[in-house]
């Protein structure tokens, strides 16, 4: 349930802020505040109907159908309620954060993000010298974490933009509209969640529970690198879409190719050596990993590697507000990853296939996207090959010899694997900065570069 308030919140920020975005990038401030004021409404009115939703069969499934020892029926009650609670206020919060992003003022972010680790680093503490009810002591802290981060939210953008003063507002059309694009966006966003989470059902149905455990492994690992460049897109995502709403499209276009370039060198930075040093890794985390842990989660890498490439292109198909056919399309191939992978494993494949088309099928789905934003916008496929794909070939394969060569002949101590990592992190770099970047990019990273060192 958890998990799932997660998703909904995070795909419904990212629609709201490509409207604060768009109207930002108009400077259309009065149609700001309609839009924010209509945000909130709809944000509601789905809010409440998810816990009613909740409250009625939600609660008859978990009173009636979920398995639950007699003496922790109470805390199992306990517990969905404040998980509810906590959805309430999350959905409640996405106005306010994406409003946030779409003004650029990620310093803001960043620090609301820091105090709700470190509330929830608290909440773990006093679990541990709590001494009644430890589950629902849990639950209410949690849901008193999540209210605190809405009121610090609500708090700053009330006091720092002025179209975050709610005022009933309704447009049927306008409604519709926002409606419309976020339903398709959830849809995006869940079937990238089902390419990946529908298939370790069918790896129990095939196999014992340990490929589970190695495929949880790598879902781990990956959910993990890929936070770097999805943060990094978050950043980039209001450039793209307000050049787009100004008619900037040249602009949006370079940024759309600059952003897909770096995204991919932020990720190959860390999966680089991860993916070289997998095994003593997992074995220095988990002592014994599960079989399989270590194909599963190189192959993994690779996927969210190739994946990294398609976030800059997600915003400028968002910023078009055209996104029934994108999503539609794009979600209909990714669907496809479990079906396939069914037919695969029937006829006898092993477990570790199940990834190998996961690959396959992300890298379908991009070419695919290609095709739809180049249908949307004036997106040139020719320029993105020779501006994005040659210059991240070219480092992977330069920066992928030179370490898989130090990696043979150094030893597999420990000390000598955290030495590898850090020259492999040199090597990408200095690859990057000689071969990935144009001229014009190096002058910019270098005075970027001086401007911290003198600061």
């Amino acid at each position: 349930v958890v998990t799932m308030f997660g998703f909904i919140s995070a795909a419904m920020s990212t629609a709201s802020q490509r409207f604060f975005s768009f109207d930002l990038g108009k400077n259309d401030n009065e149609h700001l505040k309609i839009t924010f004021s209509l945000t909130v409404t709809i944000y509601f009115i789905m809010a409440i109907l998810v816990v009613v939703v909740a409250e009625t069969l939600g609660l008859w499934f978990v009173l009636k159908k979920l398995t639950v020892p007699a003496d922790r029926v109470v805390a199992a009650r306990w517990i969905y309620q404040f998980s509810i609670i906590s959805f309430f206020f999350t959905i409640m919060t996405a106005p306010f954060m994406a409003d946030i992003i779409a003004h650029e003022d990620m310093n803001i972010y960043a620090y609301v993000s820091i105090v709700e680790v470190a509330l929830k680093l608290l909440v773990a503490y006093l679990i541990k010298i709590y001494s009644a009810d430890k589950l629902i002591f849990y639950g209410l802290l949690m849901a008193v974490v999540t209210i605190v981060n809405t009121t610090i939210y609500r708090t700053i953008c009330k006091r720092k933009y002025k179209e975050c003063k709610y005022k009933f507002y309704w447009d049927k059309t306008y409604a519709k509209e926002m409606f419309s694009f976020t339903g398709w966006n959830m849809f995006g966003s869940a079937v990238g969640i089902f390419k990946n989470q529908l298939v370790n059902i069918l790896l129990n149905q095939y196999f014992n529970p340990v490929v589970n455990a190695a495929k949880s492994v790598s879902m781990q690992v990956r959910t993990a690198v890929s936070s770097f460049s999805q943060n990094f897109s978050t950043a980039l995502r209001p450039q793209i879409i307000k050049s787009y709403a100004a008619e900037n499209y040249d602009e949006a276009l370079e940024l759309t190719f600059r952003g897909c370039k770096f995204t991919y060198f932020l990720m190959w930075v860390f999966t680089l050596p991860l993916i070289l040093e997998m095994e003593p890794l997992l074995s220095l985390w988990l002592g014994n990993p599960p079989e399989y842990a270590v194909i599963f989660t190189k192959l993994a890498l690779l996927d969210v590697l190739i994946d990294s490439l398609n976030f800059p292109l997600m915003s400028l198909a968002q910023a078009t507000g055209k996104i029934k056919l994108y999503q539609g399309v794009v979600g209909g191939i990714l669907l496809m990853n479990f079906p396939v992978c069914w037919i695969v494993l029937s006829m006898g494949a092993d477990a570790w296939t199940v990834q190998l088309i996961g690959i396959i099928i992300t890298m379908i789905a991009m070419i695919v996207r290609l095709i739809i934003i180049k249908m949307l916008t004036k997106f040139s496929i020719i320029k993105f090959l020779h501006q994005v794909i040659l210059p991240v070939c070219c480092v992977s394969f330069i920066s992928f010899t030179l370490s898989f060569g130090l990696y043979k002949v150094l030893s597999n101590t420990i000390i000598m694997t955290f030495i590898k990592i850090i020259v492999d992190l040199i090597f990408v770099a200095l690859i990057v900065f000689a071969v990935g970047v144009t001229k014009n990019e190096r002058k910019s990273l270098l005075s970027f570069i001086r401007s911290k060192i003198h600061r």
